[in-house]
């Protein structure tokens, strides 16, 4: 008498089921030999579709086979290749196996019976899923090697979907831009003029508002390929979908020595402009620059300004008057500075129509005072003289501030801790005074390092003039163009009570034709 068998199929993608593809069929045809070999009934065929062999055991096609085996009609399950059971990625995989030997049930395959509750049949078993797991992480790893090779090489690995907007790959033309890739010229020269908001310029372009800002930030436009990401291969960075379907692997930073860069195309925009874009995105999101429809369009200086006796960034409120206030005065910052036994801050509540023609006055008429700007100069130059004198070692600047970075999220973290009861007091602030220690040295080299820059040539004054010529008619501009010029400059201008302390513009963010040659990026007034 002929046993009850119910046949398994199993394909990982959906593309493998196709019509056009083979797998089906061929699984479906060494089944029905199998079962003529062995004297087999198909009773009942099971198709699963999509699903990977590590995440077989969450589909629901397959408990449906669990459930149908427990019946003691069944004598097994038919199927052209153990991997098809499963390819297990964790050893918790293999629990599938054990409701075979619980039932009893024989997997059935061309070159004979499995009989899992077997002392034999087990040592089989698990070899045989063992060999299938094995065998898929090398083909995810011969596949993840390849890939590599073709970006290295730098043609495109992927398929089309994961080209870049306005971007095009093909092997016979290799990258080529699309018509698209005007509107992405046109969104960086918007962000350039100082128009910042992406809502706005996603709305003039017809840009998904919520891709914009990795459009800005991919250096493809720029003509550079580059690979600072990757696939996690560990088997927790895998993701299924609902039902053990075919899911992603989460992406993970690449390693320094990993990252593939590679020049592709000529870009829509400079390096230089590229690099201007990316650094007005951060200051966007340091200083919350806000650029929303329907925000109060009254204050001139909201995001620019910091505290000039606690260097916090000063807030805009508006009650019935307009008013700018340090961030220290919000109940919550408050609370901090008690905790940290910090006296408050006293700088007070300031009126908008009282501090912005102040602003106004320094920009609009102190800047473009050439006796003003010889002083500042001759100061600056003075203080570079100075740390001429200092010997010092090379040291690696961006190193240091990397360093310097990392020490302050962990005092940032040190500090979550305690308000959320983790640390007690006394833990606290050991903690923080060895971090406190530690900030100090590399401030202290630092400081140490700046000495280097001085191979550079020293500001003069007509490279400065250069810069600060479209100031001139400040006094005159509107508020919208008076923050176009701001977010091109990114100064940081430090209030106390009314008084401008000091006025530091960022010309690393202007155009290298309008600063001439500086030392370095920075250019400090004080008023």
């Amino acid at each position: 008498m002929s046993k009850r068998v119910i046949e398994l199929i199993r394909v990982s993608t959906q593309a493998q089921a196709g019509d056009d593809r083979a797998g089906i069929p061929a699984q479906r045809e060494v089944n029905r030999r199998t079962a003529k070999i062995f004297d087999l009934k198909i009773v009942k065929t099971v198709e699963i579709i999509d699903v990977s062999g590590g995440s077989v055991l969450a589909s629901p096609e397959m408990q449906s086979l669990l459930r149908l085996i427990e019946s003691p009609d069944i004598a097994g399950v038919v199927t052209k290749e153990f991997s098809r059971v499963i390819r297990p990625g964790k050893l918790t995989d293999l629990a599938l196996l054990e409701t075979f030997i619980e039932t009893n049930t024989l997997i059935f395959l061309p070159d004979g019976p499995i009989d899992l509750a077997s002392k034999t049949g087990r040592f089989i078993g698990t070899i045989r899923a063992a060999f299938a797991g094995l065998e898929r992480r090398e083909i995810l790893d011969r596949m993840h090697d390849a890939k590599e090779t073709i970006r290295r090489a730098g043609r495109h690995a992927g398929g089309e979907s994961s080209l870049p907007f306005g971007v095009g790959y093909s092997k016979a033309k290799g990258w080529y831009l699309k018509a698209e890739a005007e509107l992405v010229k046109h969104a960086f020269a918007l962000f350039l003029s100082g128009n910042t908001s992406y809502v706005e310029i996603a709305r003039k372009l017809n840009i998904p508002r919520t891709s914009l800002r990795y459009i800005l930030e991919n250096p493809i436009y720029s003509g550079w390929r580059v690979y600072d990401k990757q696939r996690d291969p560990s088997s927790i960075g895998y993701v299924a979908r609902p039902e053990g379907r075919q899911g992603y692997r989460r992406k993970i930073e690449r390693a320094a020595e990993n990252v593939i860069r590679v020049h592709v195309l000529d870009g829509i925009i400079s390096e230089e402009d590229f690099a201007r874009v990316q650094h007005l995105i951060e200051l966007k999101s340091q200083k919350h620059w806000r650029g929303r429809i329907g925000v109060s369009e009254r204050y001139t200086y909201n995001g620019f300004l910091t505290c000039g006796e606690c260097g916090e960034p000063l807030y805009t409120h508006t009650s019935k008057r307009e008013f700018y206030i340090c961030k220290t005065r919000h109940t919550r910052e408050r609370r901090k500075r008690e905790l940290h036994h910090l006296e408050p801050c006293t700088n007070k509540y300031m009126l908008r129509d009282k501090l912005e023609p102040r602003i106004n006055s320094l920009i609009g008429e102190r800047l473009r005072d050439s006796s003003f700007l010889e002083q500042i100069l001759q100061d600056y130059q003075k203080r570079l003289t100075g740390l001429c004198s200092v010997e010092t070692v090379g040291v690696d600047s961006a190193t240091v501030l990397q360093k310097l970075d990392a020490l302050r999220d962990k005092k940032s973290r040190i500090l979550d801790a305690f308000f959320e009861g983790v640390i007690d007091r006394s833990r606290r602030d050991e903690a923080l005074r060895d971090v406190d220690r530690e900030i100090c040295s590399y401030d202290q080299l630092l400081g140490t390092s700046s000495t280097q820059s001085l191979l550079q040539p020293l500001p003069n004054m007509d490279a400065l003039l250069r810069v600060i010529e479209p100031l001139a008619d400040w006094e005159f501009l509107g508020r919208d163009h008076k923050r176009a010029l701001l977010r091109q400059l990114c100064p940081e201008i430090s209030v106390y009570q009314y008084r401008v302390k000091s006025l530091t513009l960022n010309l690393g963010a202007v155009p290298a034709q309008s600063q001439g040659r500086y030392m370095d990026g920075r250019s400090k007034t004080g008023a």
